[in-house]
């Protein structure tokens, strides 16, 4: 039974056990009270309240604690599991709407970046395929043909396109923008009138506030889809950007999964980088044969932290069962 469906089990919702592991590291991409074409199709954000919300619950359950604590203590034992609170692509509603609320709660963040877009001359490929999405679900928007004999949908289907577009990937950005065209979606233009990313200047006031900046890759790409050298020039020309404005290479969040990403690839990467101490997955409560590779639990799939967690940590012991709940790198 796939782990999509069993989420749809309400009573597991339910810990069945403790949690199992000395860190718990949540990660988000945005939060957000505004409606956002360029993130509302691809990834389920929560708004402000519900944001709250699981800082409650987690505040309540774990220690929050910042990056220089959590490095040097997140495998250690305690009264209570670590939490360390996570940030995806550097988005501008950290600064704007998620900032003010850890401020005030004391809550402690690191933001994991994409240097390609600090200065917002382009977009992550992902928040294009959202913007088409919209244009393409709007009753208004007309469809031309060649849209269409691009993706090969022979039904003329909206329906039909946007699931064959939702599937494109890092190195599709070309039809992309072809399919823009077609659609006379200037994504220059979006960006030009629509802030999408924290800037430099940004990312020295919420490094000033207190936060962490950190590489998220140079753009994120998917790594299933690059070579070995691929993924080793990307990671390292970010952390080069990185080191140059002061923030912290002793980090690194994987974009997308580190499914299928290699042993040999993690030894590169900390051998390649000295100050480098942990990198991050996203495959929810999960052990790795990697030590220094945690993985962290998405937190926008439409539920609270607590039902998110309970069900992770249910997972987790599932798994356990049939010797599955370890990663093992090859």
């Amino acid at each position: 039974m796939s782990k999509s469906l069993l989420k749809k089990i309400d009573p597991l919702f339910k810990a069945y056990g403790e949690f199992p592991l000395p860190y718990l590291v949540p990660v988000y991409h945005c939060v957000s009270d505004q409606d956002l074409p360029h993130i509302k199709n691809i990834i389920n954000y929560k708004n402000t309240k519900d944001f709250e919300s699981d800082l409650d619950y987690i505040s309540r359950n774990f220690d929050f604690a910042d990056w220089d604590f959590f490095k040097d203590n997140y495998n250690k034992p305690k009264k209570k599991t670590l939490a360390l609170l996570t940030f995806d692509d550097g988005l501008i509603q950290f600064k704007d709407e998620v900032m003010p609320i850890l401020l005030r709660k004391g809550i402690y963040a690191i933001n994991f970046i994409n240097p390609a877009f600090v200065d917002n001359s382009d977009m992550m490929f992902r928040s294009k395929i959202s913007l088409l999405v919209e244009k393409i679900n709007d009753e208004k928007s007309i469809i031309p043909k060649q849209a269409m004999d691009l993706f090969e949908v022979k039904t003329n289907s909206k329906s039909e396109l946007i699931s064959k577009i939702i599937s494109l990937t890092y190195k599709s950005n070309h039809r992309i923008i072809e399919l823009g065209k077609l659609m006379n979606l200037d994504f220059g233009d979006y960006i030009r009138n629509n802030k999408i990313y924290l800037d430099k200047n940004d990312l020295k006031i919420v490094q000033q506030k207190g936060f962490g900046i950190a590489s998220h890759s140079w753009d994120h790409p998917n790594f299933t889809e690059l070579t070995l050298e691929e993924q080793s020039n990307n990671i390292q020309k970010s952390f080069k950007y990185i080191k140059e404005n002061g923030f912290s290479d002793e980090s690194f969040a994987f974009p997308f999964t580190d499914f299928g990403i290699k042993q040999k690839f993690f030894e590169e990467i900390f051998a390649n980088n000295k100050n480098l101490k942990l990198t991050f997955g996203t495959a929810g409560i999960k052990l790795d044969s990697c030590e220094r590779n945690l993985q962290r639990i998405p937190m926008e799939n439409g539920i609270s932290a607590e039902k998110e967690i309970n069900f992770e940590t249910n997972y987790f012991y599932l798994k356990k069962i049939f010797n599955k709940n370890k990663i093992i790198r090859l």
